[in-house]
């Protein structure tokens, strides 16, 4: 594992271009995650690291090293967390994953509007408290696969007390 201390807060900043984004991390619900985005920020991980899937109306993803979302950290793949005590809404940030459960690592997508077809299928690691005006104003990708040409990015991921 990392020699990176964990920081105490559950409340995760991105800084983009255009303003902060305030997660509150949800490790009442999804422990594993929380602590791996955490880890993840504190590391210096998602600084730079785009948004390379954005889809009107849906969701805006990220977390991808490679921008290819594709790839993840050299951390092992997280095990499932999913929940019925929470629901896929606005401002929710939820773990991608391939299409085995458990296989969720560093890549997140933060919804647009409420998918209640990721209800209990996704594990949901936090919620947007600040700044969703910015992640509206990411820029959108094209195709039903939603890839971004020259993508947002996120100029600087870090937790707060």
């Amino acid at each position: 594992m990392s020699d990176t201390a964990v920081p105490d807060g559950n409340k995760l900043v991105f800084e983009l271009k255009t303003g902060k984004v305030v997660i509150e991390l949800r490790p009442d619900l999804a422990p594993l995650a929380a602590e791996r985005l955490k880890l993840l920020a504190s590391e210096g991980f998602y600084d730079g690291v785009k948004f390379h899937r954005v889809i009107e109306g849906f969701m805006a993803q990220g977390g991808d090293p490679t921008g290819t979302g594709t790839s993840g950290s050299s951390y092992p793949d997280l095990k499932a967390e999913f929940t019925n005590a929470a629901k896929f809404e606005r401002g929710t940030v939820g773990m991608a994953r391939t299409m085995a459960p458990n296989s969720a690592n560093s890549q997140f997508f933060i919804m647009f509007a409420a998918s209640p077809h990721l209800n209990g299928q996704y594990t949901i690691v936090g919620q947007v408290t600040e700044g969703m005006e910015y992640v509206d104003q990411l820029k959108r990708g094209s195709g039903a696969g939603g890839v971004v040409k020259d993508p947002d990015i996120i100029v600087k991921a870090y937790v707060e007390a």
